[in-house]
């Protein structure tokens, strides 16, 4: 297609498949997808954990391969999403008093906030720090600077992580000969796209199902109060239907046609079966119950950690990601949460996104991680591809050989 200017490329590394995209930023902001690659990745990474360095190398190398292929243009270097198991955040206090009254000034903020990214965790590293209100008193108030306090209380949400998430997506990305624009911290940049202002004012809680973990983002006031990544996901239910004594790709399938998240006791279904494997049969009732009893627990681990914050979040629950994709998946976040909670089920391109034409893209409900990182991204990722041996200008300027001299006759023999 031509070299382009300015464009961002983002991989996300999904416990299912590590997928690649390619996009050009507007004039008004928006994202224009030109290129999109993927390659499954079974027993590669788990939980959002690289399991397997060598074997995601490889098809990360594959995948980056085909975008540029694709895109006509060399990839040089690449956005990458920070998602996983161990990845959560931590409140931390941060405590100033002062000899009688003194008048806060930006110098002081800063202070407070190098004490706070000093902190040390067992076996995690700060990746973020988001800052809360401050508190004097009994106020809170976002900006400090310029009032008179003898004390004043700082309060910052840090998000952590196990040091190897990112080192070993960092030596993946290195071994497929690719740099590193940033890594970025996937469900931010989620929120970020997904959320509309309002939701991130008035309060609400983003929820992302996906394979194998089911991530827990609660803001108000426009600012993150909390994040968290609970271990469980699609591939849970999955498993749970191979206990039926079925293949993972049948289980599948038996999912996506048979599985509901709430199944409503005034609902019978006795005696209606479903075919199995090996001319065998299963009550569909059974099956259904299998699939919500798994979905009643990663639900009830939501509500555990949006509990606390309940109160605060006017808009309810926003919900994306892959596992999201099953019938009463609202009535099964209702069944769990007392009291009137608005459930919005995200569907279709975000609006700041669009797709050029003739750009395959697979099943778009399951990228959102993958566009957020798009949209996240600022840096052009792209150059010039390497010329090739038949165009290099020696070819076009190579000097003619001369040609060979002409042997000699031979003399004739003498009669």
């Amino acid at each position: 297609m031509g070299a382009e200017k300015d464009i961002i490329i983002a991989v996300e590394l999904a416990s299912t498949a590590i997928r690649a995209i390619a996009g050009k930023r507007e004039p008004d902001g928006s994202m224009q997808v030109l290129a999109f690659a993927q390659e499954e990745s079974p027993n590669t990474i788990r939980k959002g954990i690289i399991d397997n360095i060598d074997k995601t190398t490889q098809a990360l190398s594959r995948v980056v391969g085909r975008l540029s292929d694709k895109l006509g243009v060399r990839v040089n270097s690449i956005y990458v999403g920070l998602g996983g198991q161990s990845l959560r955040s931590v409140h931390n206090r941060v405590l100033l008093q002062f000899d009688g009254l003194e008048l806060l000034s930006h110098k002081t903020i800063d202070k407070m906030r190098d004490t706070n990214s000093g902190v040390v965790y067992p076996n995690a590293e700060i990746k973020e720090v988001v800052p809360q209100e401050f508190t004097i008193g009994s106020r809170s108030v976002v900006d400090p600077v310029g009032m008179q306090v003898e004390m004043l209380e700082a309060n910052f949400i840090n998000i952590i992580a196990r040091p190897t998430l990112e080192e070993n997506i960092r030596k993946c990305v290195a071994g497929a000969g690719l740099e590193v624009q940033e890594v970025l911290i996937a469900p931010m940049c989620e929120a970020n796209a997904m959320l509309t202002p309002n939701e991130k004012r008035s309060g609400c809680a983003l929820v992302n199902m996906g394979a194998d973990t089911t991530t827990v983002s609660v803001y108000f006031n426009n600012i993150l109060r909390h994040l968290c990544v609970i271990p469980l996901g699609g591939s849970n239910v999955t498993s749970d239907i191979t206990s039926l004594k079925v293949e993972a790709e049948e289980a599948e399938e038996l999912k996506k046609k048979y599985g509901t998240a709430y199944r409503p006791d005034s609902e019978d279904k006795a005696g209606q079966t479903v075919s199995l494997s090996f001319d065998r049969t299963v009550e569909e009732k059974k099956l259904q119950e299998i699939v919500e009893a798994r979905y009643e627990e990663i639900i009830a681990n939501v509500c555990h950690h949006i509990a606390p914050y309940k109160d605060k979040m006017l808009l309810g629950i926003v919900v994306t990601g892959g596992a999201a994709r099953i019938p009463d998946l609202q009535n099964a976040f209702a069944r769990q949460m007392p009291g009137s909670v608005n459930v919005r089920i995200i569907k279709g391109l975000p609006e700041n996104v669009s797709i050029s034409f003739g750009v395959q893209v697979g099943d778009p409900d399951r990228l959102y991680t993958l566009y957020s990182l798009l949209l996240a991204g600022k840096e052009n990722c792209v150059g010039e591809l390497a010329k090739s041996p038949a165009q290099d200008t020696f070819d076009f300027e190579k000097k003619e050989e001369p040609a060979p001299a002409p042997e000699p006759e031979p003399e004739p023999e003498p009669e």
